[in-house]
């Protein structure tokens, strides 16, 4: 397969995409190298993720340099190495506690004892896209791996050069031999994970996870899905403008708008529409293009090509329903590679795409609102429900308001707070922006494992004559 460098528009990195067949060798290896893994305890395995955590960091001059290739972003790029390792610390350090099986008494039948016993799923699929294409293959699998479960990881055919120096990483650490497995190729290749998987996480774009619950269902296995966000922002009367301003921009333009909860509709209260506007458009005027690493440049270019023509769409279908470009406008090609600028788009409403389509790029449109109730209604009116944020004049009152949010993490007087609660908190995806547990929190680990009661009676056995057609079981005394 044929890789395109996303700053030259050249197709310089070439691959071989695995077949189904290599894809199911693969997993047949994992899930008898997974026995040991999990049998071995938590200790064993802390130790060898450990030992990869101080790998990662020896390799990763090479792993960050391949992902600046990949996305072209070097900032971007040292962050993701850095947050695998802090995944790793952090998911080792919860294991013990999270995975603790005690026994227990029944309090209605004191001569049962019982506990509960944690059995890793054998290989758990994960299916990974090219916005953050490390820390996305491994904020799902690293849990799973500290669960005792082995992993096969399909990343992004758009982003793959990562994967060599990061198979190099793993090679340094014998332990992990048949446990992290990372298959390369396009949507064949992920298929065929899935159908070999025992568990299957995907991270994606709500037509494919689509797709990967049906064939999961197929299957008959469990599928984690975390899909697209049409994250809304609400402004309520009285909210501090500029406080506001900066913190969508922030969200919105981060990885140039690359990123699944990215604040991509603003709803600004009429008293305070026109003030927002002029602050965003004052502020992202400032940013400018990063055209080489190191220029002090604010945003890059868009990693995935195809991604301007969906941009340029949506802006084409807003300003022919009568909305205004205020700032930026449709995508550029400038030797090779595809950029959007900073983007701020007024006189929107619900029936453009702009408005209701995951867009994936640094498009911010704001449209007002007069009273608290039709806030409540736009920004509900949503396939998605990832996540939001809500601004107010205190925090007790965007608090309030947050409540009203249909989503499964809403930051209030600030965007993205959910970043922030990697191993403290929990959040779910509502509506069709994912399916299945949290993969925040510690016990997000507790999703790669089925649960095995194990009950013993230290009592006497019932006799045969306290049979009957009605009683109900129940140890003796």
């Amino acid at each position: 397969m044929a890789v395109r460098n996303p700053r030259t528009g050249e197709q310089d990195y070439r691959f071989e995409a695995a077949s189904a067949e290599q894809v199911r060798e693969v997993v047949g290896a994992a899930r008898r190298a997974q026995r040991t893994w999990a049998a071995g305890g938590i200790e064993h395995r802390n130790r060898a993720l450990l030992a990869w955590a101080d790998q990662l960091e020896k390799h990763g001059a090479d792993i960050v340099d391949a992902l600046s290739v990949d996305t072209g972003r070097q900032r971007i790029s040292h962050e993701e190495l850095g947050a695998i390792v802090h995944f790793l610390h952090g998911f080792c350090a919860a294991a013990p506690d999270v995975l603790a099986t005690p026994f227990r008494k029944l309090p209605d039948h004191p001569d049962v004892v019982f506990k509960v016993t944690y059995v890793p799923y054998g290989v758990v699929g994960v299916i990974s896209p090219w916005n953050f294409p490390l820390v996305l293959s491994f904020i799902d699998a690293i849990p799973a791996l500290v669960a005792g479960a082995a992993v096969v990881i399909k990343p992004s055919e758009v982003t793959p050069r990562f994967v060599e120096p990061l198979r190099r990483s793993l090679a340094a650490v014998p332990e992990l031999a048949g446990i992290v497995n990372l298959v390369q190729g396009g949507a064949e290749t992920g298929q065929a994970v899935v159908a070999a998987s025992d568990a299957v996480v995907f991270t994606g774009s709500v037509p494919t996870g689509r797709k990967i619950a049906v064939a999961a269902a197929q299957a008959f296995i469990p599928a984690f899905l975390e899909l697209g966000g049409k994250d809304a922002a609400v402004v309520l009367a009285g909210s501090d403008v500029a406080r506001a301003a900066t913190s969508i921009l922030r969200s919105a333009l981060y990885n140039s708008g690359q990123v699944c909860y990215a604040i991509e509709r603003v709803y600004a209260h009429a008293s305070l529409y026109d003030a927002l506007v002029a602050e965003l458009v004052s502020q992202a005027s400032t940013l400018r293009r990063s055209v080489a690493a190191g220029d002090g440049g604010h945003y890059g270019p868009m990693i995935f090509d195809r991604q301007g023509a969906i941009i340029d769409a949506q802006l084409d279908d807003a300003v022919a329903k009568g909305a205004k470009i205020v700032l930026g406008g449709n995508s550029e090609v400038r030797d090779g590679a595809v950029w959007v600028d900073p983007t701020i788009v007024t006189e929107v409403d619900h029936s453009m795409t702009l408005m209701t389509e995951e867009t994936f790029g640094p498009v911010v449109p704001v449209m007002r609102f007069t009273d608290d109730d039709e806030a409540e209604r736009l920004m509900n009116d949503s396939i998605f429900g990832l996540s939001g944020a809500v601004f107010g004049p205190d925090t007790h009152t965007a608090g309030d308001f947050a409540t009203r949010m249909e989503a499964g993490g809403v930051s209030i007087n600030d965007t993205e707070l959910p970043r922030v609660m990697m191993f403290d908190g929990e959040k779910t995806a509502f509506k069709q922006s994912g399916m299945g547990g949290s993969r925040y929190g510690a016990t997000s680990i507790m999703r790669y494992v089925r649960k095995r009661a194990l009950l013993a009676n230290e009592g006497a056995v019932p006799p045969l004559d306290k049979l009957s057609e009605t009683a109900e079981y129940a140890p003796a005394h």
